[in-house]
């Protein structure tokens, strides 16, 4: 969008306090026009959706309200009461939050306002959440878990008694799923503490942006939204796709074929941030970096399966731009600035047109800078995959899923939620609930059925009386039954599926875990891979090679192995389904051999074989190939619709 900077310090001066003023002018900027329409609408006491492209200072514009009255607020007096916390700001990942804290903290400092800022994470100690409990900070940076636990302890009600602000980053990517379910009933839970509550929403480009302003607000009565400011510009991102001279093998996802490729592409770049789908492909790529690391350039791991304590260093050496390259999966694609990252190098298809705008804008993350990436297909079909990724990205599609009614799992558990904090009125709690959008049409009925749910079990556990969650007493409340149920919640709380894992621990070799156990902790592996395993394998894991040496007090024992042999562990979150839009133009592509001539030429032989062997179907076809081998015919389906649909096709066929 193109700025009047004369009109944009106009507005400054009628909104902005003079320290700001200074910091703006001291750094040879001017505010641009939407932070000061975003700082205008909250001070009018609007609710706002900011929507606008990587480096448009959107995080300034969302912390401004907050900032600038604190600025205002006059300090504590001595005796008075600690006040609660005054913003709390929600991201989807643990890490963006960390950059927030960091990046915040800089403006903050500079401007001279005496603000206090924390990060609240699964990654912060027990000792500072409940240091934060009984002194809050002003400004909190948290995650959707977290608040569902704050909203679930008996004191929510006096924690959150002066809250002002609550500012939802990448708002886009929370709404889609059950984790903006439950984040959408703590909103509306909040609202009930503090009816003059001001929700501020940063996004990316969506489809719909009627439905995240209703998302925003309350829905009684229904229909409300939020004020909308929307920020269009920005300069288009230089996407290529690797044309390999090495041979592209027909199937697979490591993509080793272009190891030496990528490192030439490290070298010619200042910081090169290389995604991929899994975490899988990201300890098997480090590895395979690592061995044509001839001039042995900083390069770094980051994923969510390793130690808190590892990612944090990776995430410091990345803002002091002490690394040349980072391997990451999606727990570094959203809103964050790390460093002077130039370059994204995506492995693997990014299987959605809107995950790739997300983690290509980590590179140049600045609005009038084009973000540099090459997409690494694993195998000649991701070949397809990237070059419909391409296309919709040049075209400004969108795919991101419509949003849905809210799910009635995610409502059970915020019952049992609610009813841990303090005990409810099932009247209450059900016109609360429908002010949050996604269950704006629930009807009585159902509610009942779910808080009968909770209390019972259901009708197959009703008769057990461990399964009776909540109780319904005299006084017309509902209760939890007994403390161990509010215990067993706050550590279960959440929609995230977690499977079994166990700690990775170093111990000298041949031990068994019988000895030296004062070894660091490198993180998490899933239980199931490691039931596979027996002493003396080998596999990979935190960028290195390790030899298993045991289990023992759930803790697999391990240490430092030679040799490259090693298995790679497998994470059951691993499978990204590929989105509508991208499957429907792949299946163009295949129809249409006219567009085959935008594909590496041994792409368009691969098609042609397949042409010339059996059939590529038409848009609206299912392929469908037999064969036998040995004693026996073989079925294989092609619905080419991802992971999702061809898992339920799988499901009915047997």
């Amino acid at each position: 969008m193109t700025e009047q900077p004369r009109l944009a310090e106009q507005n400054a001066a009628a909104h902005l306090p003079e320290p700001f003023l200074k910091w703006f002018a001291e750094k040879g900027w001017s505010p641009r026009a939407h932070q000061i329409e975003l700082l205008a609408t909250a001070q009018a006491g609007q609710s706002v959706l900011l929507i606008a492209p990587t480096g448009a200072g959107k995080t300034l514009a969302g912390f401004l309200p907050s900032l600038t009255e604190l600025a205002g607020r006059p300090g504590r007096r001595p005796g008075q009461a600690r006040r609660g916390i005054h913003t709390l700001y929600i991201s989807p990942l643990k890490a963006l939050a960390v950059d927030i804290e960091r990046n915040l903290g800089k403006p903050v400092e500079e401007i001279g306002l005496s603000v206090t800022i924390e990060t609240r994470t699964g990654d912060t100690p027990a000792h500072k959440r409940q240091r934060q409990k009984l002194a809050p900070p002003e400004i909190l940076l948290t995650t959707p878990e977290q608040l569902a636990l704050l909203i679930a302890a008996p004191d929510a009600r006096r924690f959150f008694e002066d809250l002002r602000y609550v500012v939802l980053d990448e708002l886009h990517s929370l709404v889609t799923s059950k984790r903006g379910h439950l984040l959408s009933l703590g909103l509306a839970r909040l609202r009930s503490f503090v009816p003059g509550l001001q929700t501020i929403g940063l996004s990316a480009t969506v489809a719909e942006p009627d439905e995240l302003r209703r998302w925003l607000v309350s829905q009684n009565p229904p229909g409300g939204m939020a004020e909308l400011i929307v920020v269009t510009g920005g300069a288009k991102p230089e996407i290529s796709i690797l044309d390999s001279e090495e041979h592209v093998p027909w199937a697979g996802h490591s993509a080793r074929y272009a190891t030496p490729e990528i490192y030439n592409e490290i070298k010619r770049h200042r910081t090169t941030l290389l995604f991929v789908n899994t975490r899988s492909q990201a300890e098997l790529l480090f590895q395979e970096l690592w061995r044509v690391n001839d001039d042995t350039l900083p390069i770094a791991l980051h994923h969510g399966s390793l130690d808190v304590a590892q990612r944090r260093r990776v995430e410091k050496a990345m803002g002091e731009n002490a690394l040349r390259a980072i391997v990451a999966t999606s727990t570094l694609d959203l809103g964050i600035d790390w460093g002077d990252v130039d370059l994204v190098v995506h492995v693997g298809a990014p299987k959605g047109a809107s995950r790739l705008a997300q983690r290509i804008g980590r590179a140049n993350h600045r609005m009038d800078e084009p973000s540099k990436a090459i997409l690494i297909p694993a195998n000649r079909f991701e070949v397809l995959e990237c070059r419909a990724a391409l296309d919709a990205n040049y075209l400004g599609a969108q795919d991101t899923p419509p949003l849905v009614d809210g799910g009635l799992d995610v409502l059970a558990q915020h019952v049992l939620g609610c009813a841990c904090g303090a005990p409810f009125h099932a009247d209450a709690l059900f016109e609360e609930v429908r002010t949050a959008a996604p269950y704006a049409e629930l009807d009585r009925p159902t509610f009942d059925r779910v808080v009968d749910f909770v209390a019972t079990g259901g009708y197959a556990l009703k008769n057990y009386e461990r399964y009776a969650r909540i109780r319904l007493t005299k006084d017309g409340l509902w209760r939890v039954s007994n403390p161990r149920i509010a215990q067993q919640y706050r550590l279960n709380v959440g929609t995230i599926i977690e499977v079994p894992a166990l700690n990775v621990r170093y111990v000298k070799a041949g031990s068994k875990g019988s000895a030296s156990r004062g070894g660091r902790v490198l993180g998490k592996i899933e239980e199931a891979f490691l039931e596979t395993l027996t002493h003396g394998d080998t596999f990979m894991f935190a960028g290195k090679v390790l030899r298993f040496e045991g289990i023992r007090d759930n803790e697999c024992f391990v240490s430092n192995a030679p040799g490259s042999d090693a298995k790679v562990p497998y994470y059951g979150g691993g499978k990204f389904p590929l989105s509508t839009y991208l499957a429907e133009q792949v299946r163009i592509m295949l129809d249409d051999p006219q567009r085959w001539k935008k594909l590496p030429e041994q792409v368009a032989d691969w098609l042609r074989f397949q042409a010339d062997k059996s059939v590529l179907p038409k848009r609206d076809d299912l392929l469908i190939e037999t064969f036998p081998r040995g004693n026996r015919h073989y079925l294989v389906a092609y619905p080419f619709e991802g992971r999702l649909a061809h898992q339920t096709l799988g499901m009915l066929l047997t």
